[in-house]
């Protein structure tokens, strides 16, 4: 074939190509991607009651709780211990993690513990006027606990005092209410739980009853000799 006959051939192959039209052409469909749709209180409420593990309610989705742990359930036990016996023959009653708080926004936790001074219907299994609030905290759970869970607690007119118990350590840090804010104390070993609102007052050591603790030197300045002067 010559070189003229070898063009000629090219060109008509390729304007055949160009007039075919093209077909099995790769096309990416539009992506539909659906967006949950925010869940109202009361649809999270029946669907909670349909499930085996306890959620909280952020107001638009349900959060999973997390198992806790031994020292964990240690410290509750002792809270629930020491305030049951305190609040005997008083008007307040302390109640444990088995009870919802729900307050103004609409949101869903379980604290720990809550201390209640206003009547309960038995059946109840929602509280909306707690008086003092006890979280212990969890290193999962610890940024929640100290400012998620404290705007929250604070927007709830009933709550007086928020206790936030340590969990690797005999410590606590307390938000108490002052008109519209929050004071904040933080607590050592040898300090006392003050709770006015309820008429009482606790040594913070026995909620750690049984409970011992390996001493962080490098954080135990307490025991640390004062330098030397001039040093």
């Amino acid at each position: 074939m010559t070189a003229r006959r070898r063009r000629g051939a090219a060109s008509n192959i390729t304007a055949q190509i160009k007039d075919t039209p093209v077909r099995n052409r790769a096309t990416i469909p539009a992506m539909n991607l659906a967006v949950p749709k925010p869940m109202s209180l009361t649809q999270f409420l029946a669907w909670e009651e349909r499930q085996e593990l306890r959620y909280e309610f952020d107001g638009t989705r349900p959060i999973a709780m997390v198992g806790g742990t031994t020292r964990h359930s240690a410290i509750q036990r002792n809270l629930a211990f020491t305030l049951i016996g305190r609040l005997r023959g008083k008007p307040c009653r302390f109640h444990g993690s088995d009870l919802k708080f729900q307050f103004a926004e609409g949101h869903i936790r379980y604290p720990d513990g809550m201390v209640v001074c206003s009547p309960l219907d038995p059946t109840a299994t929602i509280v909306h006027d707690p008086v003092v609030v006890f979280e212990v905290l969890s290193p999962s759970t610890t940024r929640r606990d100290r400012i998620v869970k404290a705007r929250e607690y604070q927007a709830t007119p009933s709550v007086q005092r928020y206790v936030m118990l340590e969990q690797d350590g005999v410590g606590a840090t307390v938000y108490a209410r002052t008109q519209d804010a929050w004071s904040v104390l933080v607590l050592k070993p040898n300090d006392p739980l003050d709770m006015p609102e309820i008429g009482l007052s606790i040594p913070l050591a026995e909620f750690y009853e049984g409970l011992s603790f390996e001493t962080d030197p490098a954080e135990d300045y307490d025991s640390e000799p004062a330098p030397p002067a001039g040093a």
